[in-house]
């Protein structure tokens, strides 16, 4: 018998710490809720999908960073988005870090560095599937909210459909910004996870079912982006967990 708890897994006379993922979305105003549930789990540890100069870009607003054309075209995007929602982009994990301030444990950076992505993705993608991706995000930009429930609906309801698709119209990109970075990411909170114990980490819910399948021997307990967003949780919710 397995009972769940907070942040505990009581299997017989053993004890285990779990990892919880939380899967957010970037650009919707969850700052809040993720605060309180990270001080309300009290983990030992908080883990964040970003690097050292995402987490600076996200802390001074006003800092303008360069990058590649595609890359400054999709953080417009996600500005325009999170505009939209009446949030701010990457609010979510600016909560987590000063949560984890708050209760005085330490952060830890997970992602592999942006920068070093993007050139292993432009040194991947052919002509066709730059040509593709830079008229999808062009697009993109002009999304109206409506579309975008539309499309996160369709995210909820069949996830390995979407993403199937999504890798089948951009395989390279899947492999270097999704599938990459899994591993990164989830070999990392492998580690911090055996120092730590309990850990919470906030990660793009792109990332979560990657994640957990890596992860699916340790002890996880996983929070999707569509329960975060749900008013009536935790009062009425309850989060998945591996196998689920």
């Amino acid at each position: 018998m397995v009972a769940f708890r907070q942040g505990l897994i009581a299997v017989g006379w053993f004890q285990q710490w779990m990892i919880t993922l939380f899967g957010v979305g970037h650009v919707f105003n969850l700052g809040p809720r993720i605060k309180e549930e990270v001080v309300r789990r009290k983990p030992a540890a908080v883990c964040l999908e970003l690097d050292e100069a995402r987490l600076k870009a996200l802390q001074d607003t006003g800092q303008r960073r360069e990058g590649p054309m595609l890359y400054n075209l999709l953080a417009l995007f996600q500005r325009k988005i999170a505009e939209r929602y009446e949030a701010h982009v990457g609010e979510e994990m600016l909560a987590a870090y000063d949560a984890a301030r708050e209760l005085e444990i330490p952060v830890y950076l997970i992602d592999l560095d942006s920068m070093v992505t993007w050139r292993n993705l432009w040194s991947s993608v052919g002509l066709q599937e730059g040509l593709k991706l830079l008229i999808s995000t062009l697009g993109a930009l002009f999304i109206r909210k409506e579309r975008i429930e539309v499309e996160l609906d369709r995210y909820q309801r069949d996830y390995a459909g979407f993403m199937e698709a999504f890798g089948k119209d951009f395989p390279s990109v899947k492999r270097v910004v999704v599938d990459e970075r899994n591993e990164h990411m989830a070999s990392l909170l492998r580690e911090i996870h055996k120092e730590f114990g309990e850990v919470v980490a906030v990660v793009g819910d792109g990332h979560i079912a990657g994640l957990r399948s890596i992860l699916n021997d340790e002890p996880i307990e996983v929070v999707r982006l569509w329960t975060l967003r749900d008013d009536s949780w935790p009062e009425h919710g309850t989060p998945s967990r591996a196998g689920d």
